[in-house]
């Protein structure tokens, strides 16, 4: 394994917040997402719209935006990103998952991979927290990066697992 510098340790291994100030804007898009796993009675109360807190995908739409504005505030060496855009998609998975997709675009000089990861773990921790009073059984799981583009890395591609 060769050896690798992180970016966010200098020289002497101290934290540091990486300078960007030089790097050219390039247009990034990231793809994350979240599932949900619970009671098979929980997702048709969702998908009925039978839950006594609400609409459970506007509210949790609602929240993954606002996590993914607020993400600089929340992970130490983040830097703010003028993020042009925010999309979170939820599909109810019969008999009993709820999977979120959050879809996050800028252009800047950094990635907005974070920022997607953000928002697709807040917007399940809303669907978890309008569904508690039903369900506290409710399981959180496989968050990951999707996909990413931009920047000097390029694009990456999460390789997706077949069964046969």
């Amino acid at each position: 394994m060769k050896n690798v510098q992180l970016s966010h340790l200098d020289a002497e291994g101290n934290a540091h917040m990486v300078d960007v100030g030089e790097k050219p804007i390039t247009a990034r898009i990231a793809v994350a997402q979240a599932e949900i796993a619970m009671r098979p009675e929980t997702l048709s109360m969702i998908c009925k719209g039978e839950l006594p807190k609400g609409d459970v995908f506007s509210c949790a739409r609602i929240a993954g935006i606002m996590a993914a504005k607020r993400t600089f505030e929340l992970i130490p060496m983040c830097h703010p990103l003028p993020i042009d855009a925010v999309t979170i998609e939820f599909e109810a998975q019969a008999p009993a998952r709820v999977l979120v997709k959050a879809t996050l675009r800028c252009n800047w000089k950094t990635g907005i991979e974070m920022e997607a990861l953000t928002a697709a773990s807040v917007a399940a921790l809303t669907v978890y927290d309008m569904c508690k009073a039903v369900d506290r059984g409710m399981v959180i799981q496989n968050i990951c990066l999707l996909e990413k583009a931009g920047g000097k890395s390029g694009r990456f591609v999460r390789e997706t697992e077949t069964t046969e």
